[in-house]
């Protein structure tokens, strides 16, 4: 394809023309300008909803401001998490050092907030000047009396999918103090569902409808208390693969916990979800209320589907997200509102996320890993999309097409998953697509020959 640097042709796939295997896991081309975040991002936006504890960020002010509010993620109670706390080093720290400062920055900040356990995030300058966090944060842990975990999080070379592992590896440490608060035997934990706009409360309510217990989500409306016996629930569901699967690895290999991947989003992956689970614990009652349950918010939902339907009907659509996992439902999503996606593509997919890709997509549609704006835009412009499905760093790229958005990363604060969060997904895709505003959009006018 046209204006693809050479080093990034084999990641860049176009469904039944192509024939090659498409590659990914690769660091991102230099010059390429990656949609992809840092390492220290990936951790940040993975551990940030976790509400009753403490989050320094031990590097440049900057770091902070980046991930400061990173998540639409509410708090049925604490808010300590919005507060992004920094040690703010200076060029003095980066030459004799920054550990005396972190000590004093922990010490002050822990004995002001009574947090139950922190989190101290290492930037990319902390790995440069080699401060040793670890021993900083056991000795303060000791003094303390509350866990302080250090989150391996500065890199250079390394992607946001580094920072999950990250994140995963201080979450795993939390694990297993907590042998006393009653667990169900009928109990699950929620792993990389981050309650964007209160998406958790939305899932935690099927599952108490169903008669199941979540244990702890991760990290969701998270507390330090919940992870503590994390370990003792009987299945752990997989949300976000892309971030929590290598936790979900770690549990099963030290607690002996099943896992399986899920999503929420959209009508089919939702009601597969919730049938997995039920079908795992293979209770009648379960069962049967399982059925009740989908039966009951499924009809409800095509009806009023339809009216959005029939504007959306025919209508194409880009996608361009972070986890692959959520591109399968999305382009399942966008099909019950008579939408084809003729451009998919993610941060962090893998080989056979992509081959399931290619068998849910339409031939000619084409499927990228790690692109950048110039290819994106490109794409858009080839395949005549009227919306483009993606986050923050999307946005501009489809406003500067004369195309519709809609927000499905981390920053939104509209509810996207569940019935509920199909029906919004549905109102918010209708609403900007039959916008009229895209008529007297430059690109538009260009590309179409005029308003009519």
């Amino acid at each position: 394809m046209i204006g693809i640097l050479e080093e990034r042709k084999q990641q860049v796939f176009e469904n039944g023309k192509d024939t090659f295997g498409l590659e990914c896991g690769k660091p991102s081309a230099a010059g390429s300008v990656s949609q992809r975040a840092c390492v220290f991002c990936g951790s940040r936006v993975v551990l940030y909803p976790i509400a009753d504890a403490l989050h320094l960020i031990h590097g440049p002010i900057g770091c902070a401001a980046y991930t400061w509010d990173i998540r639409g993620s509410m708090s049925s109670g604490a808010e300590l998490h919005r507060m992004s706390f920094s040690t703010d080093l200076q060029e003095s720290e980066v030459v004799y050092g920054g550990e005396k400062k972190l000590y004093a920055a922990l010490t002050e900040l822990i004995n002001r907030y009574k947090p139950k356990a922190a989190f101290v995030y290492s930037t990319c300058i902390v790995g440069l000047i080699g401060d040793d966090v670890e021993a900083v944060c056991r000795r303060v842990a000791k003094e303390s009396g509350i866990q302080v975990l250090p989150v391996n999080s500065e890199g250079f070379k390394g992607t946001k999918k580094d920072g999950y592992k990250a994140a995963c590896d201080a979450l795993f440490k939390i694990m297993g103090s907590d042998n006393e608060t009653p667990v169900s035997p009928f109990s699950i934990n929620i792993l990389g569902e981050f309650n964007l706009a209160g998406e958790t409360w939305i899932i935690k309510d099927y599952y108490r409808r169903m008669g199941i217990e979540v244990t702890s989500c991760m990290t969701g409306d998270g507390r330090i208390g919940e992870i503590q016996r994390a370990h003792r629930a009987k299945l752990n569901v997989v949300q976000c693969s892309g971030s929590m699967t290598s936790l979900a690895k770690k549990m099963e290999e030290a607690f002996s916990i099943p896992f399986i991947r899920v999503s929420y989003c959209g009508i089919e992956d939702t009601t597969d979800a919730l049938y997995k689970v039920a079908s795992f614990f293979q209770d009648e009652t379960i069962t049967r209320n399982t059925i009740d349950l989908v039966a009951k918010e499924v009809t409800s939902l095509l009806e009023q589907l339809d009216k959005y339907r029939m504007n959306l009907a025919g209508k194409k659509a880009a996608i361009y997200v972070g986890g692959s996992f959520k591109s399968f439902s999305l382009v399942k999503a966008l099909r019950h509102l008579g939408m084809e996606t003729v451009v998919v593509g993610s941060q962090t997919g893998n080989k056979d996320d992509y081959e399931y890709l290619k068998e849910i997509t339409q031939e000619g549609t084409i499927i990228c890993d790690d692109t950048n704006p110039l290819e994106l835009s490109s794409f858009i412009l080839k395949k005549g999309a009227d919306l483009l499905v993606g986050g923050v760093k999307e946005r501009p790229i489809a406003y500067k097409m004369g195309i519709a958005f809609c927000d499905h990363n981390h920053e939104r604060k509209e509810a996207l998953a569940g019935y509920e969060g199909m029906l919004n997904f549905a109102r918010e895709v209708h609403d900007s697509v039959m916008s009229p505003v895209w008529k007297y959009s430059p690109a538009r006018i260009k590309t179409q020959g005029g308003i009519t």
